[in-house]
């Protein structure tokens, strides 16, 4: 897979920490990327998925262990991956529902997702996605269960996110999604697939599920994004990371209980 991308170890590790810099808010030092964009990099991405997902898992567990109920623990488990992230996933999904819900026409759609005020469907999508992945959480009665969970969709749902910048070219000429640089076919499948991996976690079945159905909320989210404003932004992105998330989360829930 690496070897079709001509990729040396030492671009692996690049791409891994630019993935981490870019999808999280850890505190990491300063890397030199040599040039590396983030298009080249986004395969990577799952890695930073499976990073936000422990720290989810650890904090669930921690909470567990000091004798707080499911409830609770999902509560500060899903805080914990949003501090993480600095609920960058969750601002294109809000600009999104905003844009979409609110605009007559590709450009005023683009308008309104380029505001940074939130609207009645922007607020109401954040609510259920918040409440939807907290519900999920609570299903579980095991931090073993949430850790599976967790890694599983946060992992698999950043996967996708090469393929849909591969297949949609920018609504843009300028901004975020523009500026990323054309991912590569092999760039695209590398990252798929090590975000499919980890759905092993939820059983030989459970996976297979995961996978038809986010291929399906793939094939029409993209679809709808190509009808609505004609291609991908960096707010779609973000949009399909929460409901690829949701998705892999209502799998496992079902799953792993």
């Amino acid at each position: 897979m690496f070897q079709n991308m001509s990729l040396s170890p030492r671009h692996i590790l690049d791409d891994i920490a630019l993935c981490l810099v870019f999808f999280t808010r850890l505190p990491l030092p300063v890397f030199d990327f040599r040039g590396r964009s983030l298009a080249a990099a986004i395969w990577a991405a799952p890695v930073a998925g499976l990073a936000i997902g422990l720290i989810g898992a650890i904090v669930y567990a921690t909470a567990e262990r000091f004798g707080l109920a499911m409830g609770p623990a999902a509560a500060l488990a899903l805080a914990a991956t949003l501090l993480t992230t600095g609920c960058l996933h969750e601002d294109g999904l809000s600009d999104v529902a905003d844009g979409f819900g609110g605009g007559n026409s590709r450009g005023r759609k683009l308008e309104i997702m380029r505001d940074s005020r939130i609207g009645a469907y922007g607020a109401a999508a954040l609510a259920l996605s918040l409440l939807i992945r907290w519900s999920a959480l609570s299903e579980f009665v095991d931090p073993t269960q949430a850790l599976f969970a967790l890694v599983a969709a946060h992992a698999a749902s950043r996967g996708v996110l090469g393929a849909f910048m591969h297949l949609l070219p920018p609504a843009r000429s300028e901004g975020l999604s523009a500026g990323a640089g054309a991912v590569s076919a092999e760039t695209a499948i590398a990252g798929a697939v090590l975000g499919a991996i980890p759905l092993l976690l939820l059983g030989l079945g459970g996976a297979v599920f995961a996978l038809i159905l986010l291929g399906l909320l793939f094939a029409a989210f993209r679809a709808l994004c190509l009808t609505q404003i004609g291609g991908q932004t960096g707010d779609t992105i973000g949009a399909l990371q929460q409901v690829s998330e949701i998705a892999v989360l209502l799998v496992a829930s079902v799953a792993l209980s």
